[in-house]
């Protein structure tokens, strides 16, 4: 299924001639350039700078106003995932990762990866368990040796008991 990935999300409008502020989910401003169109074509990029600040500042084609600008606060810029790059060995986008089910390495369903944050020293997966509690477990090799389009495996010293 070719379901949309989130790159960005508009923050708010940026002066008064329709510019938008973004918060970026990619590494940096590079991964939203090689992209015109967002949200199924129903806005085309034609301006696109680094805000200093670890976001974006853009322009889109359809928002002309501040106004406009302002009416998109909270939406998301998506792209279909087959619209990205392949991948290398070992590398992986966080949109795969979010809803697979978790096991241990020696089987047992652990729950289900709800989300991936990062807050500066690497990735970290955020694990559901059946009955609604979380644990988190780092992106590293010994947490999670293997990973595939249907699970993630987490070695039994991380499994969050």
């Amino acid at each position: 299924m070719d379901r949309p990935v989130t790159l960005a999300v508009i923050t708010g409008a940026h002066g008064v001639t329709g510019e938008i502020r973004l918060k970026l989910f990619g590494e940096g401003v590079g991964s939203l350039k090689r992209f015109r169109a967002f949200n199924d074509s129903a806005l085309t990029l034609s301006k696109l700078r680094d805000d200093g600040k670890g976001g974006a500042i853009a322009r889109f084609a359809e928002v002309t106003d501040r106004n406009k600008a302002e009416a998109l606060r909270g939406t998301e810029l998506t792209v279909a995932r087959s619209a990205l790059p392949p991948l290398e060995e070992g590398e992986y986008y966080h949109a795969d990762l979010v809803g697979l089910a978790a096991v241990s390495d020696a089987g047992d369903a652990l729950g289900k990866v709800v989300a991936v944050e990062n807050y500066g020293a690497g990735d970290i997966l955020d694990i559901e368990k059946p009955d609604g509690k979380r644990f988190m477990v780092p992106m590293i090799e010994a947490a999670v040796p293997e990973w595939n389009a249907e699970r993630v495996m987490v070695t039994a010293a991380f499994a969050g008991d």
